[in-house]
């Protein structure tokens, strides 16, 4: 759907992994890389939570995590589930009831570590829940809270410790005959955890969410995650993200795409690429691309569009994306479409009627695919 030709050099080869279900939504095989993120509201406040999952929704999650500490968490779960329009991941850290209840209510997945479930008893009759209401699970592993005879052995939270803790919790589902899940080998140290992910993308076939734990805020927190996590990626492993940010959750969504498309991993919406703007710009591009951000968040559709202040590279970089303007001289610049010259365009104008030609190529887009899939 763009107009950027793939490259045999911009191919990444994605590990083989198991294909489960979160819900309807498929995770590792061959399925897109998901985007997650998870609220942070009191899941007891049902309307607090369905408004964030709502937000998350449509910036682009293809799941939700919500926290389930106590028995109201998991009452309201009923209610969240009923109104979410994307599946729903309870998050059980200790008590094994709790990950019944969350089963119970609808929950499409259970992020447990199965080690602090307790008993094998328990941990039996967590699967059984989870076996008779169509949950998967999700082997979550944490730095910094690895068992205490890990890092006795260890000395340190390490990679080896981290993975040894992920087979073990691994060894204790499929021991029951589990094996509809995914594993996480967390951690917020980025050499930590993609060293601990690679020894894991080795060591099973299960699917891998992928994540640097508690990143930071925004712009830190969008760094590390991408410079962590676009180094696995790159490498072909990870099968869901999770960014986690100290930020609204719809950002964790937001920066998850934009390391997916830089990658070619994913495509949703529109990926403006712009210039840092000079001396030589030819009109405002810094907040012309705040403005266009603003304008075209309500597009779905793939699309890339180049914003460039000058002719130096602007040209270039129009031949190819879909669209283009780029700055020109006398208070006008060129607009380009499919990467050729189409027409002048005001510098007061380009706003406006570039917001256009995007909503005009999305729904030629739609109506393209609507014809396809009729045929």
């Amino acid at each position: 759907m763009t107009h950027n030709p793939i490259r045999p050099w911009r191919n990444i080869e994605r590990r083989p992994s198991r294909k489960i279900m979160v819900g309807s939504v498929p995770v590792g095989g061959d399925a897109p890389i998901s985007v997650q993120t998870m609220t942070n509201t009191d899941t007891a406040d049902v309307k607090a939570t369905v408004t964030q999952i709502l937000a998350a929704a449509e910036a682009g999650a293809d799941i939700v995590r919500v926290s389930a500490p106590d028995e109201a968490a998991t009452k309201a779960l009923h209610e969240i589930v009923r109104e979410s329009p994307v599946p729903i991941v309870a998050d059980i850290h200790f008590h094994y009831k709790r990950a019944i209840e969350a089963a119970e209510a609808g929950a499409a997945c259970l992020r447990i570590n199965p080690g602090n479930i307790g008993s094998a008893e328990r941990v039996r009759e967590v699967i059984k829940a989870a076996r008779d209401h169509g949950c998967s699970m999700r082997i979550g592993v944490n730095a910094g809270s690895l068992e205490k005879h890990l890092l006795d052995k260890y000395g340190e939270p390490c990679p080896e410790a981290m993975v040894e803790s992920g087979l073990d919790h691994i060894k204790l589902l499929q021991d029951n005959d589990f094996h509809e899940f995914k594993i996480s080998v967390k951690a917020s140290d980025v050499f930590l955890s993609a060293a601990a992910y690679q020894q894991l993308a080795e060591a099973t076939d299960a699917p891998i969410h992928l994540g640097i734990t508690e990143a930071g805020g925004f712009v830190s927190g969008a760094v590390k995650s991408a410079v962590g996590m676009g180094n696995l990626l790159w490498a072909g492993i990870g099968d869901t993200i999770r960014v986690s940010l100290s930020a609204d959750p719809v950002e964790d969504v937001r920066v998850g795409y934009e390391i997916l498309k830089s990658l070619g991993l994913r495509t949703r919406g529109v990926q403006i690429i712009s210039c840092p703007s000079c001396a030589r710009q030819g009109f405002d591009v810094i907040k012309t691309v705040q403005t266009l951000e603003d304008r075209l968040s309500h597009i779905k559709t793939p699309m890339s569009l180049s914003i460039i202040g000058c002719v130096v590279n602007g040209p270039g970089e129009a031949l190819m994306t879909d669209l283009g303007f780029t700055g020109g001289g006398a208070g006008s610049g060129m607009i380009y479409m499919a990467g050729k010259q189409s027409h002048k365009m005001s510098n007061a104008q380009m706003v406006d009627h570039i917001v256009e030609l995007v909503e005009q190529r999305a729904e030629e887009i739609a109506a393209e695919a609507k014809d396809t899939a009729a045929e």
